[in-house]
């Protein structure tokens, strides 16, 4: 885990998403890339009027200030850090910032949401977890620790979901956490017989594995909602993290469909990572 970017708009929840990066940091001699977002429309960035570019100026100015003194923490001593400040949309360019320095996690932090504006308006961490092309942590509060003993790994063993359960074993294995995989069956995930779902675990363990050794950490279990399920199945067993395959579904298909990443993203008081499909 070489580089590790931290989205921050100088917030409470995004310091909790800096100090959990930069307990990561010291453990694993990762860099930090420490991104925000000024998020100017493009009138004033691409103006040629001198009140417009030295509003732009000023923001960034402003900006530069308030990293100075975000960035002067006692947990950050010892750390590679690189702040970086960006002009447009922070779920769009978060990816390609990801892509440019080779990062291999991002970590954000996340209130949460609800009701019409988690459907109509969504928060930054939603739109980063929907269009990022790596991993990416989402912590709810103050990082106490950082020692993730037990994770849950939560999908529909379906084909397409091998790649990220690959991924996410790789990283929990770098982390010393144990992985619990868990199959939800309910009303609302296309709900399956007892004997299609042992074919389709074992198809994917196969797929995966190349063998079945693994079968003992895979956990079915019946529940009213997926998402209920995972977060049940999360209690009962301790976890301290949870971890879900996303399609990053964008557009009308995101809205009307939605996804079950992005509503654990958001309701969990665990930290969440997201592994895109």
């Amino acid at each position: 885990m070489k580089k590790i970017i931290v989205p921050v708009d100088f917030s409470e929840h995004s310091e909790f998403a800096l100090e959990a990066a930069a307990s990561l940091a010291q453990k694993y001699g990762s860099e930090l890339i420490v991104l925000h977002m000024l998020e100017l429309s493009n009138a004033i960035i691409s103006s040629a009027s001198e009140a417009l570019n030295q509003e732009a100026v000023f923001y960034l100015k402003l900006a530069e200030q308030k990293f100075e003194s975000f960035l002067d923490k006692p947990y950050l001593e010892g750390i590679t850090l690189t702040p970086i400040v960006k002009h447009f949309k922070v779920w769009s360019e978060v990816n390609m910032v990801a892509a440019d320095h080779h990062a291999d996690l991002i970590i954000m932090g996340s209130q949460g949401a609800s009701g019409f504006k988690e459907v109509f308006v969504g928060s930054n961490t939603e739109k980063v977890v929907r269009h990022s092309d790596i991993p990416v942590l989402v912590i709810k509060h103050n990082p106490i620790l950082m020692d993730f003993e037990n994770a849950v790994f939560a999908c529909d063993f379906s084909e397409e979901t091998v790649a990220p359960y690959l991924k996410a074993k790789a990283i929990f294995d770098l982390l010393g956490t144990k992985l619990h995989l868990v199959y939800v069956n309910s009303p609302d995930g296309n709900f399956k017989s007892s004997s299609e779902i042992d074919k389709r675990v074992s198809h994917f363990l196969g797929k995966a594995e190349g063998n079945l050794d693994n079968l003992s950490q895979v956990n079915i279990v019946s529940d009213y909602s997926i998402e209920k399920g995972i977060l049940n199945f999360s209690n009962v067993i301790g976890a301290d993290l949870i971890a879900v395959a996303t399609h990053g579904r964008k557009g009308l298909s995101h809205l009307f469909e939605g996804s079950v990443s992005e509503d654990i993203a958001n309701h969990s008081t665990l930290p969440v990572m997201t592994f895109k499909i």
